[in-house]
């Protein structure tokens, strides 16, 4: 069922059959179906997928917390290799491994131009609209379009991709693992290095120790904290958390006062730096609590459920705690995670251990069902 057509330049500008994975609707199992992948327009690339990570994101849509639009691809974790490109596009070409990212680099906009700009004012994350830049799409199942997430949609075999999505990689680099630097490497590691600014000898506290909060975890480690306190209801992540650097388990359902004020007595006046990578008011709010009230410093993470409002004291701010946001860690994804990618060549960083689970793509609903139960860290998925 799974056979896969071969790149070839007959298929240049023609459109492309292959099997996907669809969500016709939220709370209901993908279905892998005949999709038809127009061939790339002015600017975009066409992209034979290799793997693809699953990540918390796609599972929160699934389950209805996030609100995209219907019928949809998932996938925004993808490694891949050229199929075939668009007029106009310079920066890759027909064979090149690539990443496919979440957040474009257009190096055009204010934020793009920007130093510390990484939010992409052509993003299709913060309200997504399931297409392409000049609003429309490239799949087709059962005669009806399906939308694209995140301008990469990966869980398929063959996508369509804006340029300004796509970075070129080594072409060594192992394609079945590096597909998870298209968002959990670089979120985690780079909520650590780009947006708190992690010091040696601080003390850390990470709520959430599924695939984001390991690469916090791995991070924080490498920057010399002292103390890393890892918070999760699920106990079975503690083992694996340890081995990463946690060197306090937290589980909020077994304590006998709010996690919060459990973290504030451990170390004294409150940790230097907080990390939510759960997606919930609840735990935003306890992450910016557990902060030293002078000086701490709380970064969002996660994503949460679609029209939330996060309220909290505002003396939690005027104390002095400082409270930031960044999506994928605030890197300039064409420019900086290609790096990331030969860093992991030269052995400069590991991300091995962010890997737990391996499967074919025709056992994506597996995949969700063990990332959904607590079983899986991070499960790539091959093509």
């Amino acid at each position: 069922m799974m056979e896969q057509a071969q790149l070839s330049t007959e298929m240049a500008g023609k459109v492309i059959t292959c099997w996907a994975a669809i969500a016709w609707t939220a709370n209901a199992p993908l279905s892998i179906e005949e999709v038809e992948v127009d061939p790339p327009k002015a600017g975009e690339v066409r992209i034979k997928i290799l793997s693809s990570g699953l990540c918390g994101t796609d599972l929160h849509i699934l389950e209805g917390k996030l609100r995209v639009p219907f019928p949809m691809i998932l996938g925004h974790e993808g490694a891949g290799i050229v199929e075939s490109t668009g007029d106009g596009v310079t920066s890759v070409k027909a064979g090149d491994k690539v990443l496919m990212f979440p957040l474009p680099e257009c190096r055009e906009c204010s934020s793009c131009l920007h130093p510390k700009g990484n939010l992409c004012l052509k993003e299709n994350v913060l309200s997504p609209t399931g297409l392409m830049l000049d609003g429309t799409s490239r799949f087709t199942c059962r005669g009806k379009k399906i939308y694209h997430l995140s301008g990469t949609s990966t869980f398929t075999e063959y996508t369509v991709v804006h340029e300004i999505s796509v970075g070129k990689i080594d072409a060594a680099a192992p394609m079945d693992k590096v597909c998870i630097m298209s968002c959990e490497v670089p979120t985690g590691f780079g909520a650590v290095f780009n947006t708190a600014k992690v010091t040696p000898g601080s003390t850390c506290v990470v709520f959430g120790l599924g695939g984001i909060g390991s690469a916090v975890v791995m991070a924080c480690k490498a920057s010399g904290a002292s103390r890393i306190i890892g918070v999760d209801i699920n106990e079975e992540k503690f083992p694996r958390a340890r081995a990463l650097g946690v060197t306090d388990c937290l589980n909020p359902q077994k304590l006998k006062k709010p996690v919060q004020q459990v973290v504030v007595e451990m170390t004294g006046f409150g940790v230097d730096f907080a990390f939510e990578a759960v997606g919930l008011i609840d735990t935003m709010v306890a992450s910016l609590e557990s902060c030293h009230l002078s000086y701490g410093v709380c970064v969002i993470i996660g994503a949460a459920p679609s029209e939330s409002q996060l309220s909290f004291d505002p003396m939690l701010i005027l104390a002095g705690r400082t409270l930031k946001g960044g999506i994928l860690g605030k890197y300039k994804t064409r420019d900086s995670i290609p790096k990331l990618v030969t860093d992991y060549l030269q052995k400069k960083i590991n991300i091995d251990p962010l890997i737990t689970h391996k499967l074919p793509f025709e056992r994506i609903n597996e995949a969700f069902e063990l990332l959904q139960g607590g079983k899986c860290i991070r499960c790539v998925l091959s093509f």
